[in-house]
């Protein structure tokens, strides 16, 4: 995490110098300022778009201004935490909950001996904060717009469906129903009630057809497009995508591939937390491109790893030829995932794709 300091008083420097000591022995990336006349605007600026959070030690009013130009939207803006010169104080301004403004501020008051003021609803309630969870576990909210939605009818009192393509472990927050697969017989703990659809698919229309089945899910967690838009979308990083090109592939062409497998396989792009391919393609170009662009590092693997996978793979004797083993990107994604094939080979143009899903249990 990376978090930029700045003081408006030489009090306040001194406290900030306390402060990033505390968030670099907590594994954090830091930086700190004492403010110079006429300096903050640009400072927060710079800050506002590379940092993950923004700390002004100082009035909060001061801050307020300072960020305000730079608002975008709660999914993107980085959290920033206001505290008093003395130390007392750490108020989370901005994006509590996905940003993670909270669980930084909680923290900070726990290494100042100092007292975090909460003011987000859900916390303030007790009430269970969907997106901040969701943040916290790297969950991708497609449309943060119907999160409003779900903690006012939690704050409300009333009850919550939840659809998961995954095992829940453990008990629901309060006000949260499952919504599990049919034929799934799954006793959770502390009473909590289950209502059984075949697929997410079919839970609309068994809701309509039989008096069995009244609920839809508010919250759908999976990787596969196709949710009703009334329904908050969570998609975990759970799929490996395994990659096969031809030497001199252009970024492009992988991206073209990229899009029409996906839609082809009604998958998420959010739902891909990982590339990987042969030790061959370490360095293609237009590979490397992709991978930059999805914001994901590229893993690959040696012909002998690759070649030693149990597993019942597309063979291809030309595949078998140029790289000495049979298939690379259903291996490669399997590999990576440490889980199972879920996209078979898909190729376009020179570019072999395959998708892969890692074993995952959601939990809160």
């Amino acid at each position: 995490m990376k978090v930029s300091i700045i003081a408006f008083t030489a009090t306040g420097y001194v406290l900030a110098t306390r402060l990033q000591a505390c968030l670099n022995a907590a594994g954090m990336k830091t930086e700190k300022q004492r403010c110079r006349a006429g300096a903050l605007h640009d400072w927060t600026g710079r800050h506002f778009a590379v940092a993950d959070a923004l700390i002004f030690i100082g009035a909060s009013g001061i801050a307020v201004r300072a960020i305000a130009p730079y608002l975008q939207s709660k999914t993107s803006d980085p959290a920033v935490i206001v505290i008093d010169e003395g130390g007392r104080f750490v108020i989370p301004l901005l994006s509590g909950h996905i940003g993670g403004a909270n669980r930084l501020a909680a923290d900070i008051s726990q290494m100042l001996a100092a007292t975090a003021v909460i003011t987000t609803a859900t916390e303030s309630s007790g009430v269970f904060a969907i997106d901040s969870w969701a943040a916290k576990n790297k969950i991708s909210i497609l449309n943060p717009e119907r999160i409003k939605s779900v903690s006012a009818r939690l704050l409300a009192g009333e009850n919550i469906y939840l659809y998961s393509m995954f095992p829940v472990e453990g008990a629901l927050p309060g006000g949260f129903t499952a919504v599990f697969d049919a034929g799934v017989e799954r006793k959770l703990p502390g009473g909590l009630s289950v209502v059984a659809g075949k697929c997410l698919e079919d839970i609309d229309m068994i809701s309509r057809k039989s008096s069995a089945f009244t609920y839809k899910p508010d919250v759908v967690v999976t990787v596969k497009t196709g949710a009703k838009k009334e329904a908050l979308q969570l998609v975990p990083p759970v799929l490996t995508l395994g990659v096969g090109c031809r030497k001199g592939v252009a970024e492009e062409e992988i991206q073209k591939a990229f899009k029409k497998m996906l839609k082809k396989a009604g998958c998420h792009k959010e739902a891909v937390g990982r590339v990987c391919s042969i030790d061959l393609k370490a360095r293609e170009q237009g590979l490397l491109a992709f991978c930059t662009a999805l914001g994901l590092p590229l893993q690959t693997f040696s012909v002998e790893q690759l070649r030693a996978l149990p597993g019942r793979f597309t063979a291809s004797s030309f595949v078998q030829e140029i790289t000495g083993v049979d298939n690379v990107c259903e291996r490669s994604a399997v590999l990576g995932s440490k889980g199972e094939l879920f996209v078979s080979k898909n190729v376009e143009n020179g570019v072999a794709l395959a998708l892969a899903l890692a074993p995952y249990t959601l939990r809160f």
